[in-house]
């Protein structure tokens, strides 16, 4: 297995869905950051091997996504280009499609990651009315349209909103939320201490832009209506414990916790990073960001799916031989308060460790302090084809400023599952 470096990488601002279209389609989105995350390599954009691309929702016109980003962002005809879908983890297993893909010396340089734009999910004709209008298309003569005509009825006309289906569960047939909800139940997680984690992030994450620790990260958005973008619309800076008190629950209204204000939010954004082997990083003198070094999947529960990083992160701990401790950050994506908040206690429980991890002992919680330190996805939002190609570029940057160190980003996906992966901080490649 060959070395696998990360070179370099950029993200959108996530721009919050304000209930109508926005402004960027998905393509456009990850054409945004991977215009100027490949302006400033010094290779052209026709030497990349591969583009490699996750999105959940593209529009019925981006078929194929990465393929289009790829010749929107002048890589030429000749760099082939295939897209992921992984749910939530869309953007991360287009990272670890592309670091497989060089360690198993099948390319030198890739450019992977992820997009989304949710505000954009198709609304769709029911069944009702397909069925009605294809009547309608049979009929050839003029008593036979007519007849076609008094088969319609008004409910004909209600729409199908394939965000809300795509957020549920078809096995289980439960939300993101109620999943969130079973989880605050099953391990006694307050309303409290939902909304205090959900003022963290914000806090944290306007700290982060504040102190400019994501100017390396984010590239600036500019849309056609006169607007530009320079960080996440969903940061809330004013917000306060007694404002996200005031929220009502969403997915339980009349016994749950979970509110507008402790869940992520739906979100437009993309992120992007180049992978490199070591022969490319020596050819090209490429700056060096960090260091591939394994990723796990595994399944759980679909009605509990939050808890789908608890099982990865053990994998990805024992076949690495890394401890929870050897660890200077992690990235958990924040697809909500009482998500994060079940992990941790899953990872410190001795009962789960030997029923469900069959470990003898716990693998301890994360350092809380080096949990999410800039913020997450309930302050920026989580457009969910773009949040692990995110995290792991946060996750690189962070190690970078840190002075280096191991490293994990890690997600909970819809349909039961997570997915986890381990890098490492590197100054060069030897």
């Amino acid at each position: 297995m060959k070395r696998v470096f990360f070179v370099d990488g950029a993200r959108t601002p996530y721009l919050k869905a304000r209930g109508e279209p926005g402004p960027f389609s998905a393509s456009d989105l990850a054409v945004a950051c991977g215009r100027a995350l490949l302006a400033r390599q010094p290779f052209a954009p026709g030497v990349l091997d591969e583009v490699i691309v996750g999105c959940v929702i593209p529009a019925p016109d981006e078929a194929n996504i990465a393929r289009i980003i790829a010749l929107r962002l002048g890589c030429g005809k000749q760099v082939p280009a295939h897209s992921v879908q992984r749910n939530c983890a869309s953007g991360l297993q287009a990272i670890a499609s592309a670091a497989e893909r060089i360690a198993l010396g099948e390319a030198q340089l890739v450019l992977a990651g992820g997009t989304e734009a949710m505000s954009r999910a198709p609304i769709q004709w029911n069944a009702a009315m397909v069925t009605w209008l294809a009547g309608l298309m049979r009929a050839k003569t003029l008593g036979a349209r007519m007849r076609a005509f008094a088969r319609f009825r008004f409910g004909n006309l209600s729409p199908v909103y394939t965000l809300l289906l795509g957020l549920t569960d078809p096995v289980v047939r439960l939300n993101m939320g109620q999943t969130a909800e079973v989880l605050a139940n099953r391990f006694g997680i307050t309303r409290e201490a939902q909304d205090a984690y959900a003022l963290q992030s914000h806090q944290r994450l306007a700290a982060a832009f504040d102190s400019g620790a994501l100017g390396t990260e984010v590239e600036p958005l500019y849309d056609t209506r006169g607007n530009h973008h320079v960080e996440d619309t969903g940061l809330r800076r004013d917000t306060d414990l007694e404002q996200l008190a005031r929220l009502k629950p969403v997915f339980d209204r009349k016994y749950g916790s979970v509110t507008s204000g402790n869940s992520s939010q739906v979100t437009d954004g993309a992120a992007m990073l180049l992978l490199a082997s070591e022969e490319a990083v020596r050819e090209y003198g490429l700056p060096v960001l960090g260091e591939w070094r394994g990723h796990a999947w595994a399944g759980v529960d679909p009605s509990q799916m939050g808890l789908g990083p608890v099982h990865a992160v053990a994998k990805l701990l024992a076949r690495q031989g890394v401890a929870m401790r050897d660890l200077a950050q992690m990235e958990l994506n924040e697809a909500f308060a009482a998500q994060v908040l079940a992990c941790q206690t899953a990872w410190d429980s001795p009962e789960y460790a030997r029923e469900e991890l069959q470990l003898d002992q716990p693998l301890g919680s994360m350092d809380p302090a080096a949990l999410n330190p800039e913020g997450g996805a309930v302050a920026c939002g989580h457009p969910v084809g773009s949040s692990g190609a995110r995290i792991v570029l946060h996750l690189l940057r962070a190690l970078q400023r840190k002075g280096g160190g191991l490293g994990v980003a890690t997600l909970c996906i819809g349909g039961g599952q997570g997915g986890a992966m381990l890098v490492q901080s590197t100054e060069t490649a030897t």
